[in-house]
């Protein structure tokens, strides 16, 4: 059970990785990472199960910025293991995954929030000229904070079972949850105004209000006002900049 516990961890790893590291091969999709785990336990049948079943929940949620939703990655591992070892079904680990994802939420919260201010240690070693220290905090340090935030608690569960996961959850006092919670609202903002910042100009400024304004005030679902935005950035290409040489189409969003 060690081995396993150990190899399941590293899968949780390497899953969290894939978009830090990796660029994005969508190992840390539930349908993918279940399916690994239940190559590493021996059934694959129930890993694909529990995957696709928690798949459908991960499809609902959106990670935009440094906004945290619940860990559905870290969920599906720790759930698709319990159904394995336990030999309960995919109905079974849904209720299991719950609870692991919000913990896997707040430890990325205070994982954001600890990286957030290596950022400003960094920026210091650049300004003195240190860029091998620098370095070392972008790639060597975020990938071991990262690394352990998976591999420990995803071992933890495995090894002493998914009841302690749960106990974890219970014990956190409520101010600290209310404090990760208000973290993870002012850093999407944050991030949201570092982004207009760089990007939004005068010329800019009517294609964010017109898209704000539709999503306030049409009832339109996402995949709605994404087709409209679709059709009028085609509309734009099409009527006002087809003709436009490429150096006037970029002074026209300057």
């Amino acid at each position: 059970m060690l081995l396993k516990s150990i190899l399941i961890a590293l899968i949780g790893v390497f899953c969290i990785l894939d978009s830090r590291l990796l660029g994005r091969l969508n190992f840390e999709r539930p349908l993918i990472v279940s399916t690994l785990v239940g190559i590493v336990l021996g059934d694959i049948q129930k890993g694909l199960m529990v995957g696709a079943s928690l798949e459908l929940i991960a499809l609902g949620l959106v990670n935009i910025g440094a906004a945290a939703p619940p860990d559905m990655n870290m969920a599906s591992i720790i759930a698709t293991a319990f159904a394995i070892l336990s030999n309960a079904n995919a109905q079974t680990a849904l209720t299991i995954a719950i609870p692991i994802a919000i913990l896997g939420q707040m430890l990325g919260i205070l994982m954001r929030t600890i990286l957030s201010n290596l950022t400003h240690r960094a920026d210091y070693l650049i300004e003195k000229e240190e860029y091998e220290k620098a370095c070392r905090i972008h790639i060597l340090w975020g990938t071991v904070l990262y690394s352990l935030m998976y591999f420990i608690p995803i071992f933890l569960a495995i090894y002493f079972g998914t009841d302690l996961v749960k106990d974890i959850v219970n014990v956190i006092p409520n101010w600290l949850i209310d404090g990760l919670t208000l973290a993870s609202k002012i850093l999407p903002a944050y991030g949201f105004a570092l982004l207009l910042n760089i990007m939004l100009s005068a010329k800019m400024l009517p294609f964010l209000l017109i898209g704000f304004f539709i999503t306030a005030y049409s009832n339109l679902s996402v995949t709605g006002i994404a087709i409209f935005a679709c059709l009028f950035a085609f509309i734009l290409s099409e009527f006002k900049f087809k003709n436009d040489k490429p150096e006037d189409t970029l002074d026209s969003l300057d």
